[in-house]
C-alpha cells in the first residue's frame, strides 16, 4: 500500500514538473510579427516599429513614420534634404541606425541617441519598449503608444 501511494505521488510530482517545463519565460520573445505605433501624428508623421521574431530572436526591425496618406518618411527627399542641412542627419539614416542597434542588442541593450534625431530617439525608446512587451506576450495586435 505504501509503495503504491509513493509511486502515485512520484508520478504526480513528475507530471507537475513536466507541465511547468513547457511554459515560456516571461522574458522570452515569442515568434511572430509585432508592431507598436504612435497614437497620433506629430508634425504630419506617425512613427511605428515592426519587428519579426523567429526562434526567440529578433531577425528584422523596421522603424519609420508615415503621413496620413501612408507615404513613408524616409522616402521623402525634400524632407531629407531640409533635415540634413539643419540637423546633420535625416530619416533614412537615423531609422536604420536605431533599428540596427535594436536588432544587434536583441532589445536588451541600451540604444545610443544619434545627434540631430533626439525627438525620434525619444519616440523610438517608447515604441521599442512597447513592441518588445508585445513580443514577450505573443500579442500580435498593433499597440498604440503616446510618444509625446
Amino acid at each position: 500500500m505504501k509503495r503504491t501511494l509513493c509511486l502515485l505521488l512520484l508520478l504526480l510530482f513528475m507530471t507537475l514538473l513536466t507541465a511547468c517545463g513547457d511554459e515560456k519565460s516571461e522574458t522570452e520573445l515569442q515568434d511572430g510579427y509585432y508592431t507598436a505605433q504612435a497614437s497620433s501624428f506629430s508634425h504630419g508623421w506617425k512613427e511605428y516599429i515592426t519587428i519579426l521574431v523567429k526562434g526567440g530572436s529578433i531577425v528584422s526591425v523596421e522603424y519609420n513614420a508615415e503621413n496620413a496618406s501612408g507615404f513613408i518618411k524616409s522616402w521623402d527627399i525634400n524632407y531629407m534634404q531640409t533635415m540634413l542641412h539643419s540637423n546633420g542627419t535625416y530619416p533614412n539614416e537615423y531609422t536604420r541606425y536605431y533599428a540596427g542597434q535594436m536588432q544587434e542588442g536583441q532589445g536588451k541593450s541600451t540604444i545610443d541617441a544619434l545627434t540631430g534625431a533626439t525627438s525620434s530617439y525619444n519616440s523610438f525608446q517608447k515604441l521599442s519598449a512597447a513592441v518588445l512587451d508585445q513580443a514577450r506576450k505573443g500579442d500580435s495586435s498593433i499597440v498604440l503608444i503616446s510618444t509625446d
